[in-house]
């Protein structure tokens, strides 16, 4: 099993979600979070005064999927979530030791 951590933008997050949906993936966890990467931000004027923005709004998907279908997964949040702008994101995929569902005490996904 593998758990498949993605941080996008969050304006991405519909087309995730309906490519993820297409290939049949329904489980996920949607935090809304704030970060830095290579974006490093932006400095904005307010009222005369420039403030410098370093944390920007991202969206963190959690999803569990079976050895195999990792490969799968990341190319539809990739290409979903991609703009071909500098900070549409990260991928990371990790080993997921065990799983177990809550209400059965099935083991696995």
């Amino acid at each position: 099993m593998k758990l498949i951590i993605a941080y996008v933008r969050p304006e991405q997050l519909s087309p995730v979600k309906q490519a993820l949906y297409s290939k049949n993936y329904y489980s996920l966890s949607v935090t809304n979070i704030l970060g830095s990467g290579r974006q490093k931000g932006f400095t904005e004027t307010y009222r005369g005064v420039v403030m410098e923005v370093n944390l920007l709004k991202k969206v963190r998907l959690e999803i569990g999927v079976p050895d195999g279908k990792e490969d799968e997964v990341v190319e539809c949040i990739r290409s979903a979530a991609r703009t071909g702008n500098e900070g549409d994101g990260m991928i990371f995929v990790l080993e997921l030791g065990r799983a177990v569902r809550v209400r059965t005490g099935e083991e696995g996904l």
